[in-house]
């Protein structure tokens, strides 16, 4: 995708987050029933909660197993945003958080956990994706978004240049979740956790 492509489909995202700030926070899509409308082939929404539930429900023992015992450490999960930790592909307007992440991510962050987001969105939206995050419960101790060089970058290149920065910075990231490969692969994590995307259906 262009630079030009990029930024109209930001211009849009921006607006669509902006139409929906007034909208009531829900934690989660109620009675999911609807099926993807954009993709055909894509499961329907209560499927797609289904696969995510069974696929983050590993993480939530792994994070009690790595945060039992003090270790010294300031231990961090960097979350992916779109279709990981907001429903932007079945709610792009409400933009819900999705109920099993959000446990995950109150879990992890009751122990001790900070939770820390590396997207893909350009950072001057930060305050409206924050905004989202936070309305849909989730705790947002840094939120990392895309400057303008950051756009020249394959967005693996990207999310990987971020996590050796949050490394820097002292946190030791015991796990990454995402949607996509792009989101994970890389390394500077010590588990990846991956969600349905339905071969890129679910970007």
């Amino acid at each position: 995708m262009s630079i030009k492509a990029k930024l109209v489909a930001t211009a849009a995202l921006t607006a669509a987050i902006t139409a929906g700030l007034a909208a009531p926070a829900v934690a989660a899509p109620a009675a999911p029933t609807a099926p993807a409308a954009s993709n055909a082939g894509a499961a329907t929404e209560q499927q797609w909660l289904a696969d995510v539930a069974a696929a983050i429900a590993p993480a939530r023992a792994y994070v009690e197993q790595r945060t039992t015992e003090p270790t010294g450490e300031a231990p961090a999960i960097v979350f992916d945003i779109d279709n990981t930790t907001l429903a932007t592909h079945f709610h792009p307007f409400t933009m819900p958080g999705i109920a099993p992440v959000v446990e995950l991510a109150q879990y992890a962050h009751a122990r001790g956990v900070a939770i820390i987001f590396v997207t893909a969105r350009v950072d001057f939206i930060e305050p409206v994706t924050r905004y989202s995050l936070e309305k849909a419960g989730y705790t947002v101790d840094e939120l990392h978004g895309r400057d303008l060089c950051d756009l020249f970058k394959s967005v693996q290149q990207y999310k990987t240049d971020e996590r050796t920065e949050i490394e820097n910075e002292g946190y030791t990231i015991i796990a990454s979740v995402g949607n996509n490969w792009t989101d994970l692969n890389g390394g500077h994590a010590e588990r990846t956790f991956k969600l349905p995307d339905y071969d890129g259906l679910l970007s």
